[in-house]
C-alpha cells in the first residue's frame, strides 16, 4: 500500500475523530460574576449541570432567588449550578450588583448574545434547565409551581420539580414527568 494512502486514511480518521469528540459537548465560554469565564456545558466532576436562567428586571425571578439559593446549598456539592443572565441588555456589572442585593450563591454567567439560551431552547426567567456531562438536556422547566400561570402565584409552592428531578439523577433515575412549563417573563429576544 502507498505511504501517501497510509496517510490520507490516517489524516481521515484522526478528522473523523476530532469532529466525532467536538460534537459531544459544545465549548462556549460565557463570563462570570466571579471574574472568570465558564463553559457552561462542563460539569467537571458532578453529575449534572443546573443552569438557571434569570432576570434582575423579572418580578417572578426575585419570587424564587430563596429557593434558587436553597438548591445551591442543598445540591452544588453534586451538581454545578448557574445563574443564567440572557437578556441582551444585562451587563458584567448589572448581573454582580444583582447578585450582590439577593444574596446570589452561585455564580451568574452573562449570555449576552443568548448562545447558551438558544441551544438550550430557553424561553422564560426564571428557567431550570438540567444538562448531563454529555450535555443532553434531563429536565427544562418550573422550578416548583408557585406560579400556576404568568401572573397567578400561589401563597406557597406545594410541588418541587427541580429537586424531584434532581434528587432522581443523582440516584441514578429518570427524571419524573411530565415536566411542566416555567411561568415567567420572556426572555428578550428570544422568539
Amino acid at each position: 500500500m502507498p505511504q501517501s494512502l497510509n496517510f490520507n486514511s490516517f489524516m481521515l480518521r484522526l478528522l473523523l475523530a476530532f469532529l466525532f469528540l467536538a460534537s459531544l459537548a459544545p465549548a462556549l465560554e460565557l463570563p462570570g460574576t466571579d471574574g472568570i469565564n465558564h463553559d457552561p456545558f462542563v460539569t467537571g466532576d458532578k453529575k449534572a449541570v443546573v443552569l438557571f436562567f434569570v432576570s434582575p428586571f423579572c418580578s417572578t425571578t426575585k419570587s424564587f432567588i430563596k429557593e434558587i439559593n436553597q438548591i445551591t446549598a442543598d445540591y452544588s456539592d453534586r451538581v454545578a449550578i448557574y445563574l443564567i443572565h440572557s437578556d441582551p441588555e444585562i451587563t458584567l456589572e448589572v448581573a454582580m450588583e444583582h447578585a450582590i442585593l439577593s444574596e446570589v450563591k452561585a455564580i451568574a454567567l452573562i449570555d449576552k448574545q443568548q448562545t447558551l439560551a438558544k441551544q438550550v431552547q430557553a424561553k422564560i426567567t426564571p428557567e431550570a434547565i438540567v444538562l448531563s456531562p454529555k450535555a443532553e438536556t434531563l429536565y427544562k422547566g418550573r422550578i416548583n409551581d408557585l406560579y400556576l400561570g404568568p401572573t397567578k402565584r400561589q401563597r406557597a409552592a406545594t410541588t418541587k420539580d427541580l429537586r424531584d428531578a434532581l434528587d432522581a439523577i443523582l440516584s441514578g433515575k429518570p427524571v419524573p414527568t411530565p415536566q411542566h412549563e416555567a411561568q415567567g417573563c420572556k426572555i428578550g429576544g428570544i422568539k
